[in-house]
């Protein structure tokens, strides 16, 4: 059985900083994709970012280029987000999720394409 846990969240002042890690465990499969997803009060569940694990693309969502960072750490299986300079809007409850390599489900973007998800860690931002 394959487990996701996310460590890392918290509580924050704008303009702060916050690293978020994200570990897969448990039964063997190959993970091609992980991704961040974020789900804002009242709002839908949104990825904010994504890092193949054979190969080094990375997608950042328009809302967090150049203040977010995705790394990777493959053996380990583990997953990082750097936050910086966090804003008020920042604020949600953090998904990790883990994918296998299936056709048809690129860019590893949507919320289907991903087939293990963590349960999540809060992030607050305060102004």
């Amino acid at each position: 059985q394959v487990q996701v846990e996310e460590y890392g969240g918290g509580s924050v002042q704008a303009g702060g900083s916050l690293r978020l890690s994200c570990t897969v465990s448990g039964s063997s499969f190959s993970i091609y994709s992980m991704a961040w997803f974020r789900q804002r009060p009242g709002k839908e569940r949104e990825c904010v970012s994504r890092i193949y694990f054979p190969a080094e693309s990375k997608y950042y969502a328009n809302f967090v280029k150049g203040r977010f960072t995705i790394s990777k750490d493959v053996a380990k299986n583990t997953m990082f987000l750097q936050m910086n300079s966090l804003k008020s809007e920042d604020t949600a409850v953090y998904y990790c999720a883990a994918a296998e390599r299936v056709d048809g489900r690129n860019p590893y973007t949507e919320e289907k394409a991903y087939d293990y998800w963590g349960q999540g860690t809060q992030v607050t931002v305060s102004s």
